[in-house]
């Protein structure tokens, strides 16, 4: 009787972890991935300069040269082009334009965040 009774209770007891750990939450493993993801940094800006070769209206992008090396930006409704003080549209941009450009990278693509048009370099003047 006496081993009866152990037996009960041993497997009630069994009986009650099983269905505890099986209610538990699981643990975190440890890895970030699980955590919380953390909030994106924002993306560092980078500076080029350099002429404008090309205007695509279509694609809104632009394709600037500086020496043989040649970028081509994608611009976005939030891209703020300006000539001095004054703010101008995508349309105003002209191949032949002085421009400094700050933006970031999108995968493979770079996206004109501020795009700052200047005058052209005057030719050096002739003795």
């Amino acid at each position: 009787m006496k081993k009866t009774v152990l037996l009960v209770v041993l497997l009630t007891l069994v009986a009650f972890v099983s269905g505890a750990i099986a209610t538990a939450p699981p643990k975190a493993a440890g890895t970030p991935a699980q955590a919380a993801p953390a909030p994106a940094k924002p993306a560092k800006l980078e500076k080029s300069s350099g002429e404008i070769k090309s205007v695509d209206a279509m694609a809104k992008s632009i394709v600037v040269a500086k020496g043989k090396e040649e970028k081509t930006f994608a611009t976005t409704a939030d891209t703020k082009i300006t000539k001095g003080k004054e703010a101008l549209k995508f349309e105003d941009l002209k191949a032949g334009m002085n421009v400094v450009i700050e933006y970031k990278k999108d995968m493979d693509k770079l996206i004109a965040v501020t795009i700052k048009v200047s005058a052209p370099k005057a030719a050096p003047k002739a003795k």
